[in-house]
């Protein structure tokens, strides 16, 4: 159980960066060092606390985000622990709206990674502090100045170390603090000052010159002291450290090891004593913007950053509190539905250990649960002083996969499952589409689709495939002709007797736009409507591939009727026969669906998106620049083309880049690819 703090004694931090670079390890190894368990699990043997779904445990990754609060030093920290795969985007995202301070985790082995990158411009665009973890210095091969010089370049002189590693005998003998002023040798966590020479001194002092003009350079009393040639003290430091990494002026750089635990108590004391807490944000109350301050004792406002949703426990909502603050006795109003919701058991989350507690003040992090309508990005609020805050930034799903039930009859188990998950992973989606009659799941890549998958599964107990989904074609014609359909039948009794001549030709409409010219009374007004049914129903799928029919004029001219046999049924065949004799004649084609993408990459990737785009019978219709190295370009490519784009530009740019599409038109196919379709359908 915790106590309740204030909300200038709460710290909130995502840990986020590249996949695979060490994010959960530090975590476990920070959730140790300030007590909050008694040994360090690891990742590889599943026994870590943020990574405790199954799927997660089997994959030996982060596939969604997870809360671990700890109290240290009479303050609360909720640690938020992201994945790093693009294709679990969204839990970055979601730590992201849950914390001030970001904790980018990279590897002192291999240095900046995009990942890395991504995080620190997300969380600027935040305007959250941001603090790199140089993290594995415990493998032969890590180059802490190597990776610093790294940031550096790309980041500028706000890169400002704060713990560095003491290298002696050319192996990591100890961690300075540039806040402290000493050197401090770790055995795992066990921590004894020490002293210890660097083997390159002047390299040393010149790092220890770069921190304190960084710090100096935060306030005027401060840098009037620092270039008078007075030292600055620790008071000093922390001054400007708060104010740097406040106003974004500093970015701290800290050296360790999360699998051994090596200056991981230094990283923790940094974020307690240093790292901003909860603030005031902006709100909208009848459309008009409000400032709603971390207070407990102001109006309710908690926005909703996670959702899980399981068939056990049932719905678990992860809410971060703005303002005022949440009890049991709290009657909450969603202000994204408009209605009032029935407050659920109100819980602290530790991994998945659920702590039931009695509220949840300003500025801090708790989840509720069975809170039916509370999904992602909503605002709880009070009813008598409804507020909206901004929800999550969800990545936009472009990876499309159709499903397909193993066992018949599972298809509505398979909707209300992906319904669920969509509901617990925003940048998920599910539907089905009309045209294809095909179930479609659509996410941010392989995997994330593969994960879901296997959840739907063990959750759900229902097993599907997945397959490339089938491109919405359809047909039309070129050319104008006039067919005669004749349909005649004698058996006992009334006959069956209706003759139509109808005219086809190519006409800007979605469907089947139907006229008349008869003269005469050759066809009875009363069959008109008759003729127009059969031609609709024929509409439905073309003679080429059985694809619908759009851009036809039919304009029925002429016929003959008998007074005893004819009847809407014999028009609605005779229509029909003269559909199927004029369609084949009118030189249809195929159309294919087209849609405009705007695409966004790194400049040194463009010539390889371009080919990869002109490789898929794109257009590029214009380029323009996107500012930091980055490329807008437009263009405009057919569907058909599009199922393996985003895993292409993922690769070409290395996960820097990204795409929207939107339905453009549709286009008449190329012969070949024509030819094809038409093949695949008779197979089929």
């Amino acid at each position: 159980m915790f106590l309740n703090y204030e909300s200038k004694d709460i710290r909130n931090v995502a840990i986020v960066g590249h996949a695979s670079k060490g994010k959960t390890t530090l975590t476990e190894a920070m959730l140790y060092v300030t007590g909050a368990t008694e040994r360090m699990g690891k990742v590889a043997e599943g026994n870590t606390v943020t990574d405790y779904d199954a799927e997660e445990k089997k994959r030996s990754l982060s596939t969604s985000s997870a809360v671990a609060p700890v109290e240290y030093k009479n303050t609360k920290i909720n640690f938020l622990d992201t994945p790093g795969l693009f294709d679990f985007a969204q839990g970055a995202a979601e730590g992201l709206r849950g914390a001030e301070t970001a904790v980018i985790v990279v590897s002192a082995r291999s240095g900046l990674a995009v990942g890395a990158e991504k995080a620190f411009k997300s969380a600027g665009s935040r305007n959250m502090a941001r603090i790199f973890v140089a993290t594995k210095m415990d493998d032969d091969r890590a180059d802490f100045y190597k990776s610093f010089n790294g940031m550096v370049a790309k980041f500028g002189t706000m890169v400002c170390p704060i713990v560095v590693p003491v290298i002696a005998g050319g192996k990591v003998a100890a961690y300075y603090s540039m806040i402290d002023d000493t050197t401090y040798s770790y055995n795992g966590t066990n921590v004894a000052l020490t002293e210890v020479e660097p083997d390159d001194t002047a390299r040393f002092e010149a790092i220890k010159e770069v921190f304190s003009e960084a710090v100096a350079g935060t306030d005027e009393e401060l840098m009037e002291k620092y270039f008078g040639g007075e030292e600055l003290t620790r008071n000093d430091k922390i001054k400007g450290l708060r104010i740097g990494i406040a106003d974004g002026s500093i970015i701290p750089v800290f050296a360790l090891s999360g699998l051994t635990g090596e200056a991981c108590d230094l990283l923790v004391d940094f974020i307690a004593e240093v790292c901003p807490a909860p603030k005031s944000e902006y709100a909208i109350s009848d459309d008009e913007p409000v400032e709603l301050v971390s207070d407990s004792n102001g109006p309710l406002a908690a926005v909703c950053f996670k959702t899980v949703a399981d068939p056990f426990i049932g719905k678990l909502s992860f809410f971060k509190v703005i303002s005022g603050k949440i009890t049991a006795s709290t009657v909450p109003y969603n202000a994204n539905t408009g209605k009032e919701e029935k407050m659920g058991k109100i819980v602290t989350m530790f991994g998945s250990k659920q702590m039931e507690c009695a509220e949840i003040p300003a500025g801090d992090i708790g989840a509720i649960v069975k809170l039916s309508g509370f999904n992602t990005g909503d605002t709880l609020c009070s009813a008598d002083n409804v507020v909206k805050l901004d929800g999550v930034a969800t990545p936009n799903p472009t990876y499309a996969m159709a499903v397909h039930a193993v066992k018949k009859g599972d298809e509505e188990k398979i909707a209300s499952g992906l319904s669920r998950l969509s509901e617990e992973d925003p940048s998920l989606k599910f539907y089905t589409n009309n045209e294809t009659h095909q179930q479609i799941v659509k996410g941010l890549g392989e995997q994330q689709l593969d994960v879901t998958i296997a959840r739907l599964k063990s959750k759900f107990s229902v097993d599907v495939n997945l397959s490339v989904p089938k491109v919405a074609y359809r047909e039309t014609i070129t050319m104008k002709v006039s067919a005669q359909g004749r349909h005649k039948k004698q058996s006992g009794g009334h006959g069956q007797f209706g003759d139509v001549f109808i005219e086809f030709e190519p006409y800007d409409c979605e469907r089947l736009e139907f006229a008349e010219r008869v003269v005469g009374g050759s066809v009875p007004k009363n069959f008109f409507p008759a003729v127009e049914k059969g031609l609709n129903e024929c509409m439905e799928k073309g003679v080429l591939a059985g694809y619908p029919m759009v851009g036809v004029k039919a304009t029925l001219y002429d016929g003959s009727y008998h007074p005893v046999d004819s009847s809407e049924m014999s028009f609605k065949m005779a229509a029909s026969i003269a559909y199927k004799e004029g369609i084949a004649k009118a030189a249809p084609i195929i159309l294919e669906p087209v849609s405009t993408v705007k695409v966004l990459c790194n400049e040194d990737a463009m010539g390889d998106i371009i080919g990869d785009i002109n490789k898929r019978r794109g257009r590029v219709l214009g380029m323009t620049p996107a500012g930091e190295g980055m490329q807008e370009i437009l263009t405009e490519i057919p569907d058909a083309e599009m199922t393996t784009f985003s895993t292409s530009m993922r690769q070409i740019t290395q996960g820097r880049g990204s795409f929207e599409a939107e339905f453009a038109r549709y286009e008449r196919c190329p012969e070949h690819i024509s030819q094809k379709i038409i093949a695949e359908s008779n197979q089929n």
